[in-house]
């Protein structure tokens, strides 16, 4: 499906006028970009960090894929793996810091000294920062061992209803548990967007979709296969590809219908696309 004038994709019905921010259709309609930052501008800042996402808005960015997961005391912070070490000065698991002790870890210098004042940001630290950007969120629910994918989807849900209007906001994960709890806190597919994450197209992704009144469908750029994603568009889902780099490798899928790509340096595919 060709982008807007505005390089936006836009849906393929208008939702009805639902939930706090909805005040007409074009508040509850999702125009979703052809190229999302990747944990924010993660080629050039440390990933999942206001640093990574205040370089995103700086680049002209107009949306993000962050990930979000509960410290040991229930915090929802935005973090992709289970433990700090790769991205942090520290050692261990998520699970088992609370908010003071994981606010003390150096989450920058790994990637640049210039980062080195870097910390942790909660999920409220993330979310008033985007609405200050007025910039759109995809955010996947991570789920790491020991961790309950209900708890977090208590925890993130609601907060994301308050601070973003359903046209700026998607919600992404693995775990199909997550996302029912997520689904039965907003039963209204227009007031809560939802994605499925897979690595390649699984033979019962229609019926995951169906049941979570699924948005869009996102999966692993060279796993993908033309049969797959017109199987995906015919089902009316939207069809996100995740982490791709090279533009001029990724061209192809494109005209298979791919609606926008999950990129650590979105001016690479900005720059081809334009």
């Amino acid at each position: 499906m060709p982008p807007s004038s505005s390089g936006t994709i836009l849906p393929q019905t208008t939702a009805t006028q639902r939930g706090a921010h909805a005040s007409s259709t074009s508040e509850t309609a999702l125009a979703l970009p052809r190229v999302i930052a990747h944990r924010g501008l993660s080629a050039h800042a440390p990933e999942n960090t206001l640093a990574a996402v205040r370089a995103a808005h700086a680049a002209g960015c107009r949306w993000v894929e962050l990930d979000v997961q509960q410290l040991g005391d229930g915090t929802p912070v935005i973090w992709h793996d289970a433990g700090v070490r790769r991205c942090s000065n520290g050692r261990g698991k998520l699970r088992h810091l609370d908010l003071a002790q994981a606010q003390q870890l150096d989450v920058g210098s790994w990637f640049s000294p210039a980062f080195r004042h870097e910390r942790m940001a909660t999920l409220d630290e993330m979310l008033a920062l985007i609405v200050e950007y007025d910039m759109g969120l995809n955010l996947e629910l991570k789920i790491s061992y020991r961790h309950s994918p209900a708890a977090l989807a208590e925890a993130v849900v609601p907060r994301l209803l308050a601070a973003l209007p359903p046209s700026r906001l998607l919600v992404s994960s693995f775990d199909r548990d997550a996302l029912h709890t997520a689904r039965a806190i907003e039963t209204d597919p227009h007031r809560l967007r939802l994605g499925l994450l897979y690595d390649k197209l699984p033979k019962n992704w229609r019926a995951d979709a169906e049941t979570l009144l699924t948005y869009s469908i996102h999966l692993e750029w060279r796993k993908l296969k033309p049969a797959g994603a017109s199987a995906v568009r015919d089902a009316g889902l939207r069809l996100l590809c995740y982490t791709a780099n090279d533009p001029a490798v990724f061209l192809p899928r494109w005209a298979w219908g791919v609606d926008a790509v999950i990129s650590d340096d979105p001016a690479c595919f900005t720059n081809a696309l334009s």
